[in-house]
């Protein structure tokens, strides 16, 4: 579907060694596997710990993609519907090995999480209360705290750049944090102050996302040129992807009725991976008020047992509505055995949400890097970094409150200690 000439040229078995003027080289296709295998397995913490360890690697650590590259990407997911983390890796997969490498990012970061809740939903439902389980990922929340914050220092000093970048940040914790602003009006706010403020006040809204010198740009992988955007292209991807997301509806509904569990969790997951901005936090309200008081697949305690369960896994805390298929299919199995239609509802509810996530990326990707070399669209997606940095900083506190103070437990101490320790081996060693 895409193609990249100058990658396609140099590959040599295994290889992909593209020598240029950058101190970086363009890695394998088998070398990215393995990096976005490793980052599926270890990317615990909600998006803020993902962004921030993806950041870490692959703009600070291989500089496979550079700072302003990376910010215009993350900014361009949080502007689509689905998990962020998951669509930012998902665009930096395809930018660098085209279709196949954003397949290969997108899916496995969200795979090793799946396969992880399948086992514990299996646990679940046999009674396990699994406390061990909370003990393993103690000291995990204490490292997620930790590069989450050296990520946000480190982001939010080299895109804050103005007083009024600063100020609205500020105001994007703020309203989130404390009024519980929706994500969407808040990246809409701050993309119209951005455009609006480039005419007005232009050295407070910089309209060129320049935050190193040449020299450090320099050193970065220079990528091949993403492939031109077209209405055949687009009509392609549609043509290619549309079929495979609704099959399973299609199939369900014709195959056991479309008033079966199976089909009905289909059509929702579909419905709800069109309108799922703002992250998982942003849609799982939604999505518990339909699936336990309209459709009773499950009920208020289970679903909250679901989401405790999900926080522990790595990847999309998105991936906490598996476990609403799953609890579905179990809890109304219909002529299935109760495993099968758990099993069969846990996947079905995975590919609806997930499958539209690729479709947004592969149809928008050709615009991403075009969009910051138009002035008043450049100062816009900077006005949209200051803005997530703030979110980025909620996420944080959301972490770092419900990890700290534990419902009906003391304030963990030890905690605290292990992430400050956490924190200073990353930015001094």
């Amino acid at each position: 579907m895409d193609h990249y000439p100058l990658a396609k040229a140099q590959r040599s078995g295994d290889a992909l060694a593209v020598e240029s003027s950058n101190d970086a080289k363009m890695p394998s296709f088998r070398v990215a596997l393995r990096f976005w295998l490793k980052l599926g397995l270890i990317s615990f913490g909600g998006p803020a710990g993902q962004i921030a360890i993806m950041h870490r690697e692959l703009v600070d650590e291989r500089r496979w993609i550079s700072e302003q590259h990376f910010l215009n990407a993350l900014n361009f997911s949080m502007l689509l519907p689905g998990p962020e983390a998951q669509q930012l890796a998902t665009y930096l997969g395809w930018r660098l090995h085209g279709v196949r490498g954003g397949i290969a990012a997108g899916g496995l970061f969200v795979l090793p999480a799946m396969i992880l809740l399948f086992g514990l939903c299996l646990v679940f439902v046999l009674g396990g209360e699994l406390p061990w389980l909370a003990a393993i990922f103690k000291g995990l929340q204490a490292a997620v705290m930790a590069i989450v914050t050296h990520a946000l220092l480190k982001i939010g000093r080299r895109s804050l750049r103005s007083l009024f970048l600063v100020l609205i940040a500020i105001a994007a914790f703020v309203a989130i944090f404390v009024f519980k602003i929706s994500f969407v009006w808040i990246i809409l706010g701050a993309g119209m102050l951005g455009y609006l403020g480039s005419q007005l006040l232009a050295r407070q809204f910089p309209s060129h996302g320049k935050i190193s010198d040449g020299s450090v740009e320099s050193s970065f992988l220079k990528l091949p040129p993403p492939p031109r955007a077209s209405f055949l292209r687009t009509l392609k991807i549609i043509g290619v992807g549309t079929p495979l997301w609704v099959f399973p509806i299609l199939l369900f509904g014709l195959v056991l009725g479309w008033d079966s569990t199976l089909a009905q969790e289909a059509i929702f997951f579909s419905k709800a991976s069109m309108v799922t901005f703002g992250g998982a936090y942003a849609v799982l309200p939604y999505v518990a008020q339909q699936a336990v008081e309209v459709h009773g697949w499950l009920d208020h305690l289970q679903m909250m047992s679901g989401l405790a369960l999900a926080e522990t896994t790595p990847g999309p805390l998105v991936i906490v509505l598996q476990f609403v298929g799953f609890m579905g299919g179990w809890n109304h199995p219909g002529n299935w055995s109760p495993w099968l239609a758990a099993a069969v509802g846990s996947l079905v509810t995975c590919w609806a949400t997930f499958v539209p996530c690729f479709m947004f990326i592969f149809i928008g990707g050709p615009h991403v890097e075009g969009l910051s070399q138009q002035p008043r669209i450049s100062a816009a997606l900077g006005a949209i970094t200051a803005a997530v940095v703030g979110v980025i900083a909620n996420l944080a506190a959301i972490l770092g409150i419900h990890a700290l103070w534990p419902v009906g437990g003391s304030f963990e101490l030890g905690l605290l200690v292990l992430a400050i320790v956490a924190f200073i081996a990353l930015q001094f060693f």
